[in-house]
């Protein structure tokens, strides 16, 4: 019996660029997601450390942090994360000076846009 071989079969130039073509957007996803991941993140650190530095400001420098305003507009100086400034809040509660901050973190997916919520607070006594 005979077996008919098409020549284009055992050719195997341009194989590296279908290879290229198949990983590649796997690979574009995977970075741009740590991106995104990682932008998350630096907001969530720079919420906390804005909480956290206002509440103890509150409790030991009471002639910068003198009044709930004064509080608040000193936490939104602390924020250094990117996006719309957080909502700061102040309150004096059982465990201390409380601050409260949050933020809604917006991460522009290929066809969708995906808003989540953040929030931190803060109780320094």
């Amino acid at each position: 019996m005979r077996t008919f071989k098409f020549a284009g079969w055992e050719d195997c130039r341009g194989a590296t660029a279908v290879e290229f073509g198949i990983v590649l957007p796997a690979v574009i996803t995977l970075f741009v997601g740590t991106l995104y991941l990682c932008m998350g993140l630096l907001v969530a650190g720079s919420l906390q450390f804005a909480v956290e530095d206002a509440a103890r400001c509150a409790s030991v420098n009471t002639t910068t942090c003198s009044s709930s305003s004064a509080i608040t507009t000193y936490a939104s100086g602390r924020y250094y994360g990117p996006g719309s400034a957080p909502t700061f809040t102040y309150s004096a509660t059982g465990c201390g000076h409380s601050v409260t901050g949050s933020t809604n973190y917006v991460a522009n997916v290929v066809f969708r846009t995906v808003t989540i919520p953040i929030s931190a607070s803060a109780c320094f006594p």
